[in-house]
């Protein structure tokens, strides 16, 4: 053939050599083969772990945040569970209160009846008492 057009095994020859340069030229660049590349690895490695580390941590600060607010809400709910149970109980006292002074004053004159009739009773046994001594001192 002539010089001008390769033969078919040139042009194959040709390919491959080219294909090895590239190969050892990708191989050159691969960054593993390059100066330094485990430090700069190790580098990285450390970077991710502070990263991991300090995501840990805003997650722990965020759940104890949310924690703390979960404790106050409830805290805030059972404040105003207990503030809504004692207006409601004043609404009753207040609702109640009519009916329960008049218990009151009924209570009162029950107990001052009682007593004026505990007094009335003594008396009268009192009185018999004395009526029984002036019969027996008249028989003596």
């Amino acid at each position: 053939m002539s010089k001008y057009s390769p033969s078919f095994n040139d042009r194959q020859k040709a390919s491959q050599d080219a294909k090895k340069a590239l190969l050892e030229k990708m191989r050159s660049m691969n960054p593993a083969n390059q100066p330094g590349f485990a430090e700069r690895q190790a580098e990285r490695a450390r970077i991710a772990e502070e990263r991991e580390e300090r995501q840990a941590e805003r997650d722990a600060r965020k759940a104890a945040e949310a924690a703390r607010k979960a404790e106050e809400e409830r805290q805030a709910k059972l404040a105003a569970e207990k503030a809504a149970e004692e207006a409601r109980l004043a609404a009753e006292y207040e609702k109640n209160r009519a009916a329960i002074e008049l218990a009151e004053r009924r209570a009162a004159g029950k107990a001052k009846r009682d007593a004026a009739d505990a007094a009335r009773q003594a008396r009268r046994e009192e009185k018999a008492y004395e009526i029984q001594l002036k019969k027996s001192s008249r028989k003596g």
